[in-house]
């Protein structure tokens, strides 16, 4: 079983690690075998069969290549975790101006917004290109992505803050 995925070239010596220790431990890791081609950015995942091990090295290679350092994109080994990929070409359309605008929203002044749904919401995001990606478990990413699309379509910062206080007060109820 195999499939083959493109990511940024820029994004190859983070996949491929110093001396491939990267690429090495995903392979370990998922036992898979990974081929990079470094020309044009294709990775081709190699399996014996297409099981759980398979999707998780698609999903930390494609975490890589969505902007994630490794430490971050190697917790989609754990089935608790898991990769969303929002395209925010596909909410703003082809402005470059626009899509400036909606990254920065994202990140907020010094990553101050990004930082705080980081928190509130217990994930991780990368800001890349023309995408946002969220790495953990299902029901934070859900919160994260719709904290995410809140900013997006126009929501005040303080708005989603408070949403995401709503969301970890909800959450908190359900440990006790």
């Amino acid at each position: 079983m195999d499939e083959s995925i493109k990511i940024p070239k820029e994004r190859i010596a983070a996949l491929i690690g110093k001396n491939g220790r990267i690429k090495q431990k995903i392979e370990k890791l998922t036992n898979t075998k990974v081929n990079v081609e470094s020309e044009t950015g294709n990775v081709l995942i190699e399996a014996k069969e297409k099981g759980l091990d398979f999707y998780n090295a698609l999903s930390i290679i494609k975490a890589i290549g969505r902007g994630f350092a490794p430490e971050k994109a190697f917790l989609l080994s754990d089935e608790e975790n898991y990769l969303d990929i929002i395209d925010l070409a596909e909410i703003v359309g082809g402005s470059k101006k626009q899509l400036e605008v909606k990254k920065g929203r994202i990140i907020g002044r010094k990553g101050k917004a990004r930082d705080s749904i980081e928190q509130s919401t217990n994930c991780f995001i990368s800001v890349y290109g023309k995408t946002v990606s969220i790495i953990g478990n299902v029901e934070n990413v859900e919160n994260a992505r719709r904290a995410i699309e809140m900013l997006l379509g126009g929501a005040k910062h303080s708005s989603v803050l408070g949403f995401l206080k709503r969301k970890e007060i909800e959450s908190s109820k359900f440990e006790l």
